[in-house]
């Protein structure tokens, strides 16, 4: 159960949420491959592609190398997509492809986050497109996302903007802290995996959501909680909407630069060659 509403006397606190497998059931972004298809923008071969790289991201997670291959994949594939097509895709589908695989779990919990006066922020790799509009399905008040570099003709280059992953994550929680006076002793996180770590670390009250095995043992070492989500349900039949008012998302990556990502992968690329404690 948590804690009773925010003293507004005290600093501003929030909930952070990993978005894949921690508030939905699927990854966000290959859950739209069948509609990009649809749309033209992937033939019949990436859908089965994605479809495979679905089933491994279920079956156990991605690791870092997995993760890596995956965006180098991604950023090639939507290289020359539109952005606006993009959009109108997902806003035209997003209600039939993520309605029905969120958490029942996960939404009780930005529930009850807000009830108690803290702010909800989706911290997530898929990109911003995506991000950003199951961000707002949520009431989330603010949204951390990978963002590709769009070119003058409105379409994406294939060039990585801001990486949202491992360390990046943490700064752009710590960014926000700052920008928005959270007091991160005081705050929660949330996900599924052990990339996310940093993430966990940065607050006060870290969560391992479905963890996969690496991240288990770290919750297990850390005595960090570890929470099971398995019922996917669809909003409108659980409650009548997410009311609580929010702000339009934020994207805050546009802060931190490149340098930063890199020095993320090169972060987790050493952690994994370390013996797990």
């Amino acid at each position: 159960m948590l804690r009773d509403v925010e003293n507004h006397s005290l600093p501003r606190t929030a909930a952070f949420f990993d978005l894949d497998k921690t508030v939905i059931a699927k990854s966000s972004t290959l859950t739209f491959s069948k509609s990009f298809y649809q749309g033209g923008l992937i033939n019949r071969r990436a859908v089965l592609r994605t479809a495979y790289a679905q089933f491994v991201f279920l079956a156990g997670g991605a690791d870092h190398d997995q993760m890596e291959r995956m965006r180098k994949y991604l950023s090639a594939l939507c290289r020359g997509w539109n952005v606006q097509q993009v959009k109108e895709i997902v806003a035209e589908t997003l209600h039939d492809l993520i309605d029905p695989i969120i958490y029942d779990e996960a939404a009780t919990l930005i529930e009850q986050h807000h009830a108690a006066g803290r702010d909800v922020v989706i911290v997530s790799t898929s990109g911003a497109e995506v991000v950003e509009p199951i961000g707002e399905l949520l009431g989330a008040d603010r949204v951390v996302a990978t963002r590709m570099v769009v070119g003058d003709d409105g379409c994406f280059t294939g060039e990585v903007e801001y990486y949202a992953y491992g360390p990046t994550k943490a700064e752009a929680i710590r960014g926000l802290a700052e920008s928005e006076g959270y007091d991160l002793t005081r705050c929660y996180a949330y996900s599924d995996s052990a990339t996310d770590v940093p993430m966990l670390e940065s607050v006060g009250h870290p969560h391992a959501v479905n963890p996969d095995r690496t991240l288990r043992r770290e919750a297990v070492a850390r005595a960090w909680p570890i929470l099971d989500f398995h019922r996917p349900v669809r909003l409108k039949q659980r409650i009548p909407a997410l009311s609580v008012p929010h702000r339009p998302a934020l994207v805050a990556a546009a802060a931190i630069g490149a340098a930063a990502a890199t020095a993320g992968l090169v972060w987790y690329t050493s952690r994994r060659r370390a013996p797990v404690a």
